[in-house]
């Protein structure tokens, strides 16, 4: 079945307490997985993509809190620089990619070029029409390879980025992050949200998935991300003839449970009648 956003429940809360107990243990599972990276020489690249405020950076910096720092680098992607528009638009991920073994986090993406590009007109239609199966090739040349592939959209409703926006512009510590730009893209959220359901249709793939994420309640999204990532680790070890052993001594997490591979079962908001 095809992903749509649309379908996705906003709704969706993880309490702070199971937050809390989850996350600690879901770390240190990322970490035993990072060791088991390392040791097996495979390459993961984890892809960030979403609303503006979504919670992209908050999701990463979870992701990787606990992990080594030496093991992982994460790519902030911006527009191209004038040196790279001499090249193919691929080009400077393919400079960017893990050592087997490492781990490396793009904040944006290849996919520019069929959600900005192609709603800003930066790349014509002929040109982001056949990048869908230029992407499709290009994960495919990785994941044949020793490479794991996972993709992440974060989603919020209009009415959470606009709170998060008011939020932003009022916090001296974080309204660096807001711009004229976002502003000018909520205006084109429709074209955005379009864009991106043509985008899971077409490039999302068992080899290099797309997960999405609701992004309303910021505990929910940051818990989804490190368990999934988890366990599309865990499967395609399994592909491999591998098992992701957990050499990590768990006796002083406080009795958490481990949730690598069965995902947490959180249950839709309430809705609460009006009297």
């Amino acid at each position: 079945m095809t992903q749509n956003l649309k379908n996705l429940d906003l709704s969706i809360e993880l309490d702070k307490k199971m937050y809390k107990k989850k996350l600690k243990v879901l770390q240190y599972e990322m970490l035993n997985a990072q060791q088991f990276l390392l040791n097996n020489k495979i390459g993961l690249i984890l892809v960030f993509e979403g609303m503006d405020a979504a919670g992209k950076g908050g999701a990463i910096k979870r992701l990787i809190e606990r992990v080594d720092p030496r093991g992982y680098v994460v790519h902030p992607i911006s527009a191209p620089q004038p040196h790279e528009l001499r090249y193919n638009y691929l080009q400077r991920f393919w400079r960017k990619l893990p050592q087997h073994g490492q781990i490396a986090i793009f904040d944006r993406s290849w996919y520019g070029r069929v959600l900005v590009e192609r709603i800003e007109g930066f790349a014509n239609k002929e040109e982001w029409s056949r990048a869908y199966e230029e992407i499709n090739n290009f994960e495919k040349i990785l994941t044949a390879g020793d490479y794991i592939v996972i993709k992440f959209w974060l989603h919020v409703s209009d009415e959470e980025q606009l709170k998060r926006f008011n939020e932003r512009a009022q916090d001296p510590y974080k309204s660096w992050k807001l711009t004229d730009e976002d502003w000018r893209n909520r205006e084109k959220t429709p074209e955005y949200i379009a864009a991106a359901n043509d985008m899971f249709e077409k490039t999302d793939k068992k080899n290099a998935p797309w997960v999405l994420v609701a992004g309303n309640d910021k505990k929910h999204a940051r818990v989804q991300v490190l368990q999934e990532t988890l366990a599309h680790i865990e499967r395609e070890a399994q592909k491999r003839g591998l098992h992701l052993t957990n050499v990590l001594d768990k006796s002083d997490l406080e009795d958490a449970e481990s949730s690598s591979i069965e995902l947490l079962q959180i249950q839709p908001k309430k809705q609460v009648k009006n009297k």
